[in-house]
Formats: C-alpha cells, sequence, structure tokens
C-alpha cells in the first residue's frame, strides 16, 4: 500500500555560483589562464578585449551620458509600462563590462612550442580504454590532475571524491573511487598515483614478469617487513625470511630495481616553470603587493547580442533566442563576478600574510609560526577558503619565491618565552647535521642536547620528526665510508 509521509531535515547546499568561485579560488594563474580561454570558447556573451578598445569605449560612454542628461525628461520617458528584456540588456550590460584584468600584456609573443604529449596525456589516453563508465573517467581525470612530479597522489582520495561529487552532482562511493585509482596504478607507468613508496613499490611488483620466486619474496619484504628495508636491518629480514644473507641479497637488489619515482623524467620542461601568482616589492617601510595577472585576458560581456535580442524572428523562435541569451548572460556574469571576487580575496590573504610576516619580508629570515587559523580570523573568512588560496600558490619576494605554504608552521617556545617557527628549528637541525662527522654521525639525543643549549625545548622525538620531514636519515644511515 502506498503510505505518504513527510521527513524534516537540514542540509547545507551551494550555489552553482558558489562552487564556480571556489573553484576559481583554488587555481594559480596559469591554470586561471586557461580556463579563462575555455569560458570564452563555451559561453559566446563574452569576449575578450584589449585595453585601448575599452578605454575608447568608456570615453564614448561617457559623453553618451552628457548628452542624455541634457535631453528634456519628457522626452525619454516614453514606454513606462513596456520595460522588455532588451531594456534590460541595454541598461545593465555596460555595467558588466569590467575587465578581468587591467595587466594584460599586449606585447606579449606566443612562440610556437614543439610538439609534445605529456605524462598526464598518456595517463588520460590509457583512461578512456578502461572498462568503467564516463562519470568514473572524471574520477580518473581528477586523480591524474593531483599527481606530482614524483608521480604521487599527494592529496586524500576523500576529498577528491567529495570535490568531485559535490561540483558535479555525482554519486562516487570512496569504495569504488579506491577501485578505480588501482586500475589507474597498474597503468604505464606502474605504481603512479601511487600514495606512498610502499604501495608505489609493491604494483611495479604486482606487474613484474621476471623471476617470480624472487618477486614472491620481496613482496613479502615490503609487505611484512617494509620497515626492516627501508631501515637497512638486512639480520633481521634474513632471519624472519629464513634465508642467508648471500640468498637475500639478489631479493633486496630486485627491489632496489624498482622506480621509486614512476613521473620523473615525464614532466616537460615548460611543466617545471614556477610562475608566481603574487609579487611582494619593498617601498620604503610598507609593502606593495600585486596579482600577477598580467598574461590573463580581459574579459566582458558581448554588446553585439543586444542587436540580436532586438530583430524579430520571422519562424516564431524569438522566445527560445532570448531565453538562450538570457541564461548565458547570467553565467558570464556570475563568471565574470567570481573572478573578481577571487582576486579580492587573494590580495587580502597575501596582504595578511605580509602583516603577519613581516620581518621575514624585511630580512629573508625569521619567520613567525602562523597557521591558516590566524589569516582566517583577520579576514573574517573559512580556513577552507584560506587552505583553497594558499594551496599551489607562489609569491616573489627579494629573497627568491616560495610557496605560500612555507609561511604557515607550528610553533616552539624558547627557554626565554619566545616563540618560533618549527621551521627556523628545522633550518638549526640541518646546519647541525651538515657540520657533523660522517664517520660518527650525531643521533637525534645528541641534536636534541645541542639545540637545548641553544635556548630552544626540544625533545628527541621532536628533532626525529623534525628530520624525517626534511628525508634526513637516521644517524646509522647517514655514516659513510
Amino acid at each position: 500500500m502506498l503510505q505518504l509521509s513527510q521527513r524534516q531535515t537540514l542540509q547545507m547546499k551551494l550555489t552553482p555560483q558558489q562552487v564556480q568561485y571556489l573553484q576559481l579560488l583554488q587555481l594559480p594563474v596559469l591554470a586561471l589562464e586557461q580556463r579563462i580561454q575555455a569560458e570564452l570558447e563555451m559561453n559566446p556573451l563574452l569576449e575578450e578585449v584589449d585595453e585601448l578598445t575599452q578605454q575608447q569605449e568608456e570615453d564614448k560612454a561617457q559623453d553618451a551620458q552628457e548628452a542624455v542628461a541634457e535631453i528634456p525628461k519628457a522626452e525619454t520617458s516614453n514606454n513606462e509600462d513596456g520595460y522588455t528584456f532588451e531594456d534590460f540588456m541595454n541598461d545593465n550590460l555596460d555595467g558588466y563590462k569590467a575587465t578581468v584584468s587591467r595587466n594584460y600584456d599586449e606585447d606579449r609573443e606566443d612562440f610556437p612550442q614543439p610538439a609534445e604529449i605529456t605524462l598526464a596525456q598518456k595517463l588520460r589516453d590509457q583512461i578512456f580504454l578502461l572498462d568503467i563508465n564516463d562519470e568514473e573517467k572524471l574520477l580518473g581525470d581528477e586523480i591524474i590532475g593531483n599527481i606530482d612530479e614524483d608521480g604521487y597522489l599527494r592529496r586524500d582520495l576523500a576529498l577528491i571524491v567529495q570535490d568531485l561529487n559535490l561540483s558535479h552532482s555525482l554519486m562516487i562511493t570512496l569504495e569504488r573511487a579506491e577501485e578505480i585509482l588501482k586500475l589507474i596504478q597498474h597503468i604505464d607507468p606502474p605504481g603512479i598515483a601511487a600514495r606512498n613508496l610502499r604501495e608505489c613499490l609493491i604494483v611495479q611488483l604486482e606487474v613484474s614478469e621476471g623471476n617470480h620466486e624472487l618477486a614472491d619474496k620481496a613482496m613479502i619484504i615490503l609487505r611484512d617487513y617494509f620497515e626492516d628495508f627501508t631501515m637497512k636491518h638486512f639480520a633481521e629480514l634474513s632471519k624472519n625470511l629464513n634465508l642467508t644473507i648471500e640468498q637475500l641479497k639478489p631479493v633486496i637488489e630486485l627491489i632496489q630495481k624498482l622506480n621509486p619515482k614512476p613521473g620523473e623524467g615525464q614532466i616537460s620542461q615548460q611543466q617545471n616553470y614556477v610562475i608566481p601568482d603574487f609579487a611582494v616589492e619593498r617601498d620604503d617601510d610598507d609593502f606593495i603587493i600585486s596579482l600577477n595577472d598580467r598574461n590573463v585576458p580581459p574579459i566582458r560581456i558581448n554588446k553585439g547580442y543586444k542587436e540580436l535580442m532586438s530583430k524579430k524572428n520571422k519562424k516564431g523562435q524569438e522566445d527560445g533566442v532570448k531565453d538562450f541569451i538570457r541564461k548565458r548572460f547570467e553565467a558570464a556574469k556570475w563568471f565574470i563576478a567570481s573572478i573578481n571576487q577571487r582576486r579580492d580575496t587573494m590580495i587580502r590573504v597575501m596582504r595578511t600574510i605580509v602583516e603577519k610576516q613581516r620581518v621575514f619580508f624585511e630580512t629573508g629570515e625569521n619567520l613567525r609560526p602562523m597557521i591558516y587559523k590566524d589569516i582566517a580570523e583577520v579576514i573574517n573568512m573559512d580556513i577552507s577558503t584560506i587552505s583553497r588560496v594558499v594551496n599551489g600558490k607562489y609569491v616573489q619576494t627579494e629573497y627568491g619565491v616560495y610557496e605560500l605554504r612555507h609561511f604557515f608552521s607550528d610553533k616552539l617556545t624558547t627557554q626565554s618565552g619566545e616563540e618560533v617557527s618549527n621551521k627556523e628549528v628545522k633550518i638549526k637541525i640541518k646546519i647541525i647535521i651538515e657540520a657533523e662527522d660522517n664517520n660518527n654521525p650525531l643521533s637525534d639525543d645528541k641534536i636534541a642536547e645541542m639545540l637545548n643549549s641553544q635556548g630552544l625545548n626540544i625533545a628527541r622525538r621532536t628533532v626525529a620528526k623534525y628530520r624525517e620531514a626534511m628525508k634526513i636519515p637516521v644517524a646509522r644511515l647517514r655514516r659513510k665510508i
């Protein structure tokens, strides 16, 4: 029997405009330029305009407004009850012709580049051949977009699925996403999109066609004794696998022949360039912060479509044409608004970072401890918004180019009560290790004692944590013959 029931729930949903803004916010400058070019191709109401043309049109518009102001009011007040969509377009279109960028480099020469198939394109071509549906191929494309230069998937798969489901209204489960990721890891090069070294090496062993007996023993090491392998505890491995050192040697050599960086060597020269999103320059006692959007094309709404709206369609399709233009107009309006909002948010975040880290921008040293929450509280935004701005963005300073994440770090307290960034402590640890005796490297305990003598309250486990973060091996593995 059919039954009707009511249920009240509370949900939080983002509008399409908010989703678009968040997507644009996380794009670096080069990706933003490509995104705008794609939008220009998809939306006919958007057009690219140079600064000279815009200045001329603004001058004409100002002259026209002055001329209209001189006309008696009675002569311009007819058609009060017949306000049409054409009138709306005429009244509002000029309000959205502000360009996305006023720093467009008209003299830039786009030199032809040699044709080249990137690793990402090779992976996408292989994903197209997998037995998965279109939605899952979209997930595969998103996974590829988050692979770093070494070939690892550094972003949490759950976050990728969450963003994809939100922006495209999909229902892909995390379990299915793991299956898709597994398929991608087994295409060429094997081990691509692995989340850690262990996973990368295991995938390569699974597809290897060499000595199966050695491969089976190597798989046992990677799955059950990976830590002993990385720590070079060969005696322990020999005992656990019931092998002699001579029998263990070819197994270890097989693992060492695997590629720990499946994406290395596949990145083109163009992709290796870092294009700063900001520039910070010193001006006496102040700083000038500028957004690097000089190559971002200025865009506006195409006024030519006003004429199309005013024409009568003899076949009675005028309403359909108007409806199409109305939808494209709204999309163009929100796109330009999102671009402008993106610029405003990024400038506010960068300005606050400079204020918080003023000493560093003045001297290039003494980075202060700071977290995302510190910036979010100042500009009254969510922490996730700060994360989107910071992720993948770079700034050009007088002391070099830095990723914005470089300015964020946890704090340590000195014996005098002063707060010090953990990045400054890492630098001190690195200096101590570089000056150590190679025949008798310093233990973490000894490094902690030296730092404590310098006034830093730091424990041995903290030294080990920072050393591992800098990818510096333990003392035993640093010993050189």
